[in-house]
């Protein structure tokens, strides 16, 4: 329903600030990486919202980027993850490094989020995989040259997650070249 609010910052009481749109004040609650980089008070500012309307309660959650909004969004689509677990994950770490964590399947690193137990973490890893990667656009892996982009591609192709290519391109030789880097690879995945 309400997508976006652009008028002029108000109030800011972490996580909630106060944007007033032609005299009407909206209450939005933020993650920290948005409340981090928000305006000084009385200058303008633009926040992508997401409206959500309870039987107890109407919120309104507002996000500086397209894609911390999206994040929120694939977070409270999880069973047992509501609003403000998806906050505090988005204030815990930005969208790549949770693309990130979710592509490595690293539940180390959520855990780390206050409010985030081992089993909701395992359960954000399952739920997320595949979501969020292909959203953001940040690689997982940096290949050192143009055959270990190449031997990267092809793994991938075979059907190898971004985790086993990312670890098996890491023990290959730098200057490996591209056939015999793919024979390497396919071997020591073999094992």
């Amino acid at each position: 329903m309400i997508g976006r609010l652009s008028g002029t910052l108000l109030e800011k009481n972490p996580p909630q600030v106060l944007v007033d749109c032609n005299g009407v004040g909206y209450e939005v609650q933020v993650s920290m990486s948005t409340f981090y980089n928000l305006p000084n008070l009385g200058e303008k500012v633009t926040l992508l919202t997401h409206f959500v309307v309870r039987e107890d309660a109407q919120l309104l959650y507002g996000f500086g980027t397209a894609a911390e909004r999206e994040g929120f969004r694939e977070l409270i689509k999880i069973s047992g993850v509501g609003p403000r677990t998806a906050l505090a994950v988005l204030s815990g770490m930005s969208v790549a490094e949770l693309a990130q964590a979710v592509s490595l399947q690293e539940g180390g690193r959520l855990v780390k989020v206050p409010g985030i137990g081992k089993k909701t973490a395992e359960r954000l890893l399952l739920e997320l995989k595949g979501k969020l990667g292909a959203d953001i656009g940040a690689p997982h892996v940096q290949p050192g040259s143009d055959a270990q982009a190449d031997i990267l591609q092809a793994l991938l192709a075979l059907g190898y997650s971004d985790k086993e290519a990312a670890l098996t391109l890491k023990t290959l030789p730098k200057d490996v070249g591209v056939s015999e880097g793919i024979k390497l690879a396919l071997k020591a995945l073999a094992k």
